[in-house]
């Protein structure tokens, strides 16, 4: 399988994905030194100007960790575009996109030729988040250069689809970059992920219960003390299905087992007041949690991730895949 070559030298084959509202500067930066992806949304910068604050902190700070550590520098970052046409931010953000040369962009809730046209231009790689096979057959056919397989489990808007089906119907056809999403919050189902035919794990759910995430400490805390039966998967708040915290939805007042189907028509995902409010009081998770007891610094949680990978590769005679993971082995 094709491995892009600014995603070949991750010390844990992770990408963090982007995280509506609750990802900012600091957890990509963290994430990045690490050694996995970091990743957020442009939409999470408000107003929008201040998106290019946040892409100069990162540069700037990514840069100086290499120079220090020129050993292990840090891995590469990323930016989330909605390319939905709510998102009336789309071309001013991604002009801040090719100003900074964003290494990595992905994209969701639609392909687009010309913004994946517009990556390339600076030299940058998109991935595309898909739910389907036919979804991932029209985002490569449009020119994506990669794709995230949201499978069953994964937090926020996902899919119904297994994660064996998802990846097993891609790869009959697909030999480029790959990440699968889906409850994914161990070292083991990372090397799973890998086992199935994916290149990467996609990791959203156990970020938001770090210190550095922008959440309410009582969402984190509510993940901390929830499990997979208490995932609601509804369409109800922004007209797309995805999964959220029963917790979140019985304090705003509702009852999580007879929620009302949404009209897709109503779509928001332009970061306007409704689809903001949506992710601040109903609030998206995956399943995955029942793993997580702590709210700890991500670099923490990619350490306790990389040991329980490196025990898992051990455990079936599997080599490292990376020198730092050669390292953890010694």
């Amino acid at each position: 399988m094709s491995v892009p070559a600014v995603l070949s030298k991750l010390s844990l084959p992770v990408i963090g994905s982007p995280l509506f509202i609750i990802s900012n500067p600091k957890l990509v930066i963290e994430q990045c030194k690490a050694g996995i992806v970091g990743s957020m949304p442009a939409l999470n910068a408000r107003p929008a100007s201040q998106l290019e604050d946040w892409l100069a902190e990162i540069t700037e700070t990514l840069a100086a960790h290499d120079r220090a550590h020129p050993d292990r520098p840090a891995a590469p970052f990323a930016i989330n575009q909605i390319v939905h046409k709510s998102n009336d931010r789309l071309e001013h953000d991604m002009a801040l996109c090719a100003k900074y040369k964003v290494p990595l962009v992905i994209t969701s809730l639609g392909a687009r030729t010309d913004v994946n046209e517009a990556v390339h231009s600076w030299g940058g790689i998109v991935l595309h988040d898909i739910i389907n096979d036919r979804f991932a057959r029209k985002a490569i056919e449009k020119g994506a250069d990669g794709l995230i397989a949201v499978a069953a489990g994964a937090g926020g808007h996902a899919g119904t689809t297994s994660p064996f089906a998802l990846v097993q119907e891609i790869r009959r056809w697909f030999d480029g970059p790959l990440a699968l999403s889906g409850s994914i919050a161990t070292g083991g189902a990372v090397l799973a992920a890998q086992a199935m035919g994916a290149d990467f794990a996609y990791i959203g759910s156990a970020f938001i219960a770090t210190d550095e995430a922008r959440a309410p400490d009582n969402y984190k805390q509510m993940i901390v003390e929830s499990a997979s039966a208490d995932i609601v998967y509804s369409s109800l708040f922004t007209g797309v299905h995805g999964n959220y915290l029963r917790g979140s939805i019985v304090n705003a007042g509702l009852d999580p087992d007879k929620l009302p189907e949404s009209d897709p028509s109503a779509m928001n995902f332009g970061g306007g007041d409704s689809a903001k409010k949506a992710w601040k009081d109903i609030w998206g998770c995956g399943q995955g949690i029942g793993t997580i007891d702590q709210v700890v610094p991500a670099a923490q949680l990619v350490a306790r991730l990389r040991r329980e990978y490196t025990a898992a590769r051990k455990r079936l005679g599997v080599m490292p895949s990376s020198p730092a993971l050669s390292l953890e082995l010694q």
